[in-house]
């Protein structure tokens, strides 16, 4: 991979608390600072400055795009959410398990108890693969 692709990537990976923003905008669709505080505040304290100063960031980053068309600011994500994930997740299976999706989902599966539902939907994955 070139340098100037590896930087750019990097760029595009969100940190944590990013990532945690980028889930409230995933879910509830574009809005303001306020909206996204509130919510985050349901799962741990946030200050409202911190999360205007990172979607501020973010915005800057590209990660986020900002409507100033009205008195409030609204802010909504720029990539898809699968986009997103898919690179998330890209990079957490090369760097922890070397590449193999399959140590991954062994490890997962050893890890939590899979429901009838999710061994069902994995089965019918394989399935489609299988028959590529």
């Amino acid at each position: 991979m070139k340098p100037e692709q590896e930087d750019q990537n990097r760029k595009q990976e969100p940190t944590k608390a990013e990532l945690e923003i980028l889930n409230v905008l995933w879910e509830y669709g574009p809005s303001t600072v306020r909206f996204v505080n509130d919510k985050l505040n349901e799962q741990r304290d946030v200050n409202y400055t911190s999360t205007l100063k990172l979607m501020q960031i973010m915005a800057d980053k590209g990660s986020l795009k900002r409507d100033e068309s009205q008195m409030k600011h609204i802010y909504h994500v720029a990539e898809e959410e699968q986009k997103t994930k898919s690179l998330l997740l890209d990079k957490f299976v090369d760097s922890v398990y070397q590449g193999s999706a399959g140590n991954l989902v062994m490890q997962l599966l050893g890890n939590k108890k899979a429901s009838k539902e999710d061994m069902a939907s994995i089965r019918e994955i394989l399935d489609k693969l299988e028959k590529k």
